[in-house]
């Protein structure tokens, strides 16, 4: 009775710490209470959305200097500056790009943000640039989405938003944004609680501190 009392307890106490502290941290992560409320670009295309997750970072450069870094993102340009070797233990053939391309300096709404190469998954893994300001916001949404704006439906799936917040003395809040799916099923939250919501907090803070970095040493020449 004892082994099967002291697991129970261990299960349980670590259980409460990762719903009390540690995943609050990581759903919260670089974000003030000002950055979770404010109204971003895109936040109006998933109004029903069930659960939004923000994280920011300081950087110091102006949007001008972080925005070419943004606009660049997408396995067939300069990747997500994240884990690259673990998106491609995945398959996704993703890039490691740590200059800016003239080449890709363009996006416009409408076109396809590449998550992995289109030769796996079907060309499934990707996304829409939807709401597309330079230098202030890069909003993405899944393309079933992208066809329900374009006749003026409402969001229903994930978007994803990069905004960039001018700050005095020459800095700037880069605040990432994504926000699920409206009427999610029981199976999906519980994936989404337990592996794609981690996950994706380690992606994406690896992407705000490599742009913060890169942002700064080119602000810097």
């Amino acid at each position: 009775m004892l082994v099967p009392t002291l697991t129970l307890l261990i299960v349980t106490v670590l259980l409460f710490a990762y719903v009390f502290a540690v995943r609050p941290w990581h759903t919260e992560w670089g974000a003030t209470h000002v950055d979770r409320v404010a109204r971003l670009p895109g936040d109006e295309l998933s109004p029903r959305t069930y659960r939004a997750i923000t994280h920011a970072v300081n950087i110091q450069a102006p949007p001008e200097a972080i925005w070419p870094w943004i606009v660049q993102v997408g396995q067939d340009r300069g990747g997500f500056y994240s884990y690259s070797f673990l998106e491609n233990l995945a398959g996704c053939a993703m890039p490691s790009v740590r200059k800016i391309v003239p080449e890709w300096q363009n996006r416009a709404a409408g076109d396809t943000v590449w998550f992995a190469t289109p030769k796996r998954f079907g060309g499934k893994v990707r996304m829409v640039a939807t709401r597309v300001e330079p230098q202030r916001s890069l909003t993405l949404a899944m393309p079933a989405d992208w066809k329900r704006f374009q006749s003026g439906d409402e969001g229903q799936d994930y978007t994803w938003t990069l905004a960039l917040v001018p700050k005095p003395g020459g800095t700037t809040r880069l605040i990432a944004r994504a926000r699920g799916p409206a009427y999610p099923s029981l199976v999906k939250r519980i994936a989404n609680y337990l592996f794609w919501k981690p996950a994706h907090f380690v992606m994406e803070r690896k992407m705000l501190l490599t742009i913060q970095a890169l942002a700064e040493k080119h602000a810097q020449r």
